[in-house]
Formats: C-alpha cells, sequence, structure tokens
C-alpha cells in the first residue's frame, strides 16, 4: 500500500515540477514520423490534422500560445520525415529557434477541425526559414500564418542540403514577405547590439 502513495506522490511531484504532457506529446509526436514515409524533398509541405480541443481554449477558441506549441510539434515531424534532423546529428550540428512571428486572422473555435501546413521556404548561411500555416478544414480559411527562422549551430544549411542531397542545391529566392521580415530581424539585433554596447566593443 506505501509503494502506492510514493508512485502517486512521486508523479504527483513530477507533474508540478515539469510539463509532462508537452514530453508526451513530443514522444508521440517523433514515433509517429518515424512509421511515416520519408519526405524526399525537403522543401515539399508537409500536412498535420488537428482539432481545437478543451484543453487548447481560452473565451472558446484556440489560445495564442497554443499555435505556437502545435508548430513545434509539426516541425519535429518534418525534420524527422525529410532528414534535416538526421543530417544535423551527422554533422555534429544543433538547430535553436532565432526568432518566430505569427499572425492571426480568424480564431479556431472549439471543436473545429484544422490543417497545419509547415514547408522550409528558404535558408542563408545561417538558418533555414520556414513558413507553418493554419488552414481551418471547415472552409480552406488560412486562420494563422506563422515564419520561423531555424538556426544552425556549428554548421550550415548549405552542409545540410548537401549531406542530404549528396550535390549542391542551390536555395530558392526569398519571398517578398519574408524579405521584410528578415529585414526586420535584422534591424532588431543591430539596435540591440548598439543599445547594449556589444558594436564598441567589438571595435
Amino acid at each position: 500500500m506505501w509503494w502506492v502513495l510514493w508512485v502517486l506522490a512521486a508523479l504527483l511531484a513530477l507533474f508540478c515540477s515539469l510539463d509532462v504532457w508537452y514530453f508526451l506529446r513530443v514522444a508521440a509526436v517523433i514515433l509517429r514520423a518515424w512509421f511515416q514515409p520519408p519526405i524526399w524533398d525537403v522543401t515539399a509541405e508537409q500536412i498535420q490534422t488537428g482539432r481545437v480541443t478543451p484543453h487548447d481554449i481560452d473565451m472558446c477558441h484556440m489560445n495564442n500560445a497554443r499555435y505556437l506549441r502545435e508548430c513545434d510539434f509539426a516541425r519535429f515531424s518534418l525534420y524527422i520525415r525529410n532528414g534535416v534532423f538526421k543530417a544535423v546529428r551527422a554533422l555534429r550540428a544543433s538547430m535553436v529557434v532565432g526568432a518566430t512571428t505569427i499572425r492571426y486572422r480568424r480564431a479556431l473555435c472549439i471543436g473545429e477541425g484544422y490543417e497545419l501546413r509547415s514547408r522550409i521556404v528558404t535558408w542563408d548561411d545561417k538558418a533555414f526559414f520556414l513558413e507553418q500555416r493554419f488552414v481551418s478544414t471547415k472552409d480552406g480559411l488560412v486562420c494563422a500564418v506563422m515564419y520561423c527562422k531555424q538556426s544552425i549551430i556549428r554548421s550550415s544549411p548549405d552542409k545540410i542540403m548537401q549531406h542530404l542531397c549528396k550535390r549542391k542545391v542551390e536555395c530558392p529566392e526569398f519571398p517578398e514577405d519574408l524579405q521584410h521580415w528578415v529585414s526586420f530581424i535584422s534591424a532588431s539585433s543591430q539596435a540591440l547590439r548598439a543599445e547594449s554596447g556589444l558594436d564598441e566593443k567589438n571595435k
């Protein structure tokens, strides 16, 4: 009887100190992606389906932060299926999110189904740039659009693409809206560096 109480106490401590459901969901997403067909075109779009549950909502529509979490899960699946994660490990590199921005166009309401469409749009010498769209299955409306800058540490997107494709791959052109966003990131970075005095220290 005492061991049951100890197990319950340990589970309670675990759930109080960690977001256990997040890690369980990550494990489920990774296992599912391993058993799905690989995506041979690295820039191909991947579609994941979902539905707004009571766990996702505030005021009867999906919480703003839930969009970003669902995008995280979709990127995990995308990188496993198109081989990017495998290439990153082989090159002993790592990936971090350098920036994200999301535009909300219409709320996804409780019970509403959606498709989350993720794709690598292009890349530069330091990062991949992804677009992720939430599309309502009810009427096909794009309810939210997110851009993500996925920075590569100790390697580069070019090296990852060469590892995957066994040849030099030309990066696609930057769409105009993405160019504006990248310019904003650069301007913000320069302003923050100047504010903190980093530019002066590097002279």
